[in-house]
């Protein structure tokens, strides 16, 4: 099997469509089809599932899309290492980031990185913390930057700044300026992050503090972004807990306005695997974070 193979079998999974895998890696539908088919013929295992315009993983597919993703990353990382025995002058940096970090703390760093190596070309993806960890532990990305707390033995992390999370409520809400119990929290509607963000996680630790069950909220809408947990929020009367990063223009306009809630400080954290190749290009970056 090659690599351009299994490639292609980890766009077609991720996408689980084989003309938006295709345009992805510039080739054509009928070349990606293919490689799928010769993979699938030479060791007579069934990839996808194919109903009628659909293709989806078998439970074959499913086993094997984190040994095509750790064999491609193995590849990516010897590549990289031949490629900065002649120093940083050319390679690529791949980096994932939560929401939160992403949005509103790391491009001024991504900037700074870039005018002193040119050269190095970033690949940043996004998700949930959660999400982010998972992509360095698979080691589709080497370094990760995220809001929430992690967990895990072969990933070390290293506080590189601090945020809060802050409950707030859109102008005239009733629990404005006032003491607030555990029986207005239950009272009050929420527009909140999905489950597995870091900022939803924050909050869900503050609220045990305080003897609440998250799950007893009356959680009007999750959604997948600050921005639309904030748009949410502003279109209606809901409370919302979400980083002072995200709000801040709200906050100075009065649009938003912060309820008596505090929630603890909390570290953005970066993330990389233990075991894994350091590479020259992600220690450039790392010497450019704050101690």
């Amino acid at each position: 099997m090659t690599l351009e193979q299994l490639r292609i079998f980890v766009a077609v999974a991720e996408r689980e469509h084989l003309t938006q895998a295709a345009e992805a890696l510039n080739l054509t539908p009928s070349a990606v089809s293919s490689a799928i088919r010769v993979v699938e013929e030479r060791y007579g295992i069934a990839l996808f599932h194919r109903t009628g315009r659909r293709i989806e993983l078998t439970e074959t597919g499913h086993a094997f899309l984190p040994e095509a993703r750790a064999t491609l990353a193995r590849a990516e990382s010897t590549d990289l290492f031949l490629t900065e025995i002649g120093g940083l002058k050319r390679g690529t940096l791949t980096l994932a980031a939560s929401q939160t970090v992403g949005a509103y703390w790391l491009p001024p760093l991504l900037i700074s990185f870039h005018a002193a190596y040119p050269a190095i070309d970033m690949r940043v993806g996004s998700g949930n913390t959660e999400q982010v960890a998972e992509a360095v532990l698979e080691g589709r990305v080497e370094l990760g930057f995220v809001e929430g707390a992690i967990d895990h033995p072969a990933l070390s992390q290293r506080t590189v700044a601090r945020d809060r999370v802050v409950v707030v409520a859109p102008a005239g809400h009733p629990l404005l300026g006032k003491p607030v119990e555990p029986a207005d929290l239950l009272a009050a509607h929420w527009v909140l992050r999905e489950a597995g963000s870091g900022t939803r996680g924050a909050l869900t630790a503050a609220l045990a503090a305080r003897g609440v069950d998250e799950a007893s909220l009356d959680i009007t809408l999750s959604l997948p972004s600050n921005e639309a947990v904030r748009s949410a929020v502003l279109a209606g009367g809901a409370l919302t807990a979400i980083s002072e990063l995200a709000v801040a223009d709200d906050l100075a306009s009065g649009r938003l306005a912060r309820i008596a809630f505090d929630l603890p400080e909390r570290a953005f954290r970066l993330l990389r695997h233990k075991e894994r190749y350091r590479s020259k290009a992600s220690l450039a970056l790392e010497a450019l974070l704050p101690t």
